[in-house]
Formats: structure tokens, C-alpha cells, sequence
């Protein structure tokens, strides 16, 4: 599996929140990854909507985390971003290849794909997110 480009910012942006114990902005996300501050806002809102951080507005506002790090398993967040995994189309959807019926090969993949998600669910934020005095020496 290839994550998008939308799902390594989530989860860039979550570790970068994680290291932080006051709120932060979009550009100070941008700006640390050398990534655009238009597509960090793009994910942040998608985060958000997904109640992973909140975004408060006005003075004093920002961005900051709506759970604890340990609260937030991998796998879901690249569920969330990615849809379906799947490393074919078979895993998921009948009557797509004439000999889907007998394939060994599906269920191999099957079961790839769900030791994969069973590992990536058994890793949280904090499991992940560097120190702030690491993200400090960039």
C-alpha cells in the first residue's frame, strides 16, 4: 500500500501537534514540512471533521489535538484518509475476474491486508511522535 499525499500530511500534522502542549497554526505546520499552508488547511479540516483536532478561531486560536496521542490508532486514521485499502479490487467486490471463485490469491492478499491494519492499529500517536526538542533542531 502507497499512502496519499493527503494522508502523510494527517499524519504529519497529528505528530507535529502531538510534540506540542499550547496550540499551533496551519503555517507552522507548513512551514516545518516545507509544504503548502493550502493543502495543511485542507487536512486540518478533514482532521477536524474527523474529531482528531480541534481548530478554534479568533485571538488565541489555532489548532491543537481533540484526543490524547494515545488515543489515536493509525490504522484508523489511514482508513479514514485512504478508504479502501484493498490491493485488489476482488478483495471487496464479487463477480469481478472470471476465476475469483477458486483464487488462492485473494485470500492471501485478504489476509495481508488484515495483518497490516491489525498492526497499524496497534500503533498510537504517541508511539510515533518525535519529541518537541527533536521537531527544535530542524
Amino acid at each position: 500500500m502507497k499512502l496519499t499525499t493527503q494522508t502523510d500530511y494527517a499524519l504529519r500534522t497529528l505528530m507535529f501537534l502531538a510534540t506540542r502542549s499550547d496550540r499551533a497554526n496551519v503555517a507552522n505546520v507548513a512551514q516545518l514540512f516545507g509544504i503548502s499552508v493550502h493543502h495543511v488547511a485542507k487536512v486540518v479540516n478533514s482532521l477536524a471533521k474527523y474529531g482528531y483536532v480541534r481548530s478554534i478561531r479568533g485571538v488565541g486560536g489555532g489548532i491543537e489535538l481533540a484526543r490524547q496521542p494515545r488515543e489515536i490508532r493509525l490504522g484508523e486514521v489511514v482508513e479514514r484518509f485512504e478508504g479502501s485499502t484493498h490491493l485488489l479490487d476482488c478483495i471487496d467486490t464479487e463477480d469481478i475476474c472470471a476465476i475469483q471463485s477458486f483464487c488462492k490469491l485473494k485470500g492471501v492478499l485478504a489476509e495481508a491486508e488484515r495483518v497490516q491494519r491489525a498492526y497499524l492499529d496497534s500503533v498510537t500517536l504517541a508511539d510515533v511522535a518525535p519529541t518537541s526538542r527533536q521537531l527544535q533542531l530542524l
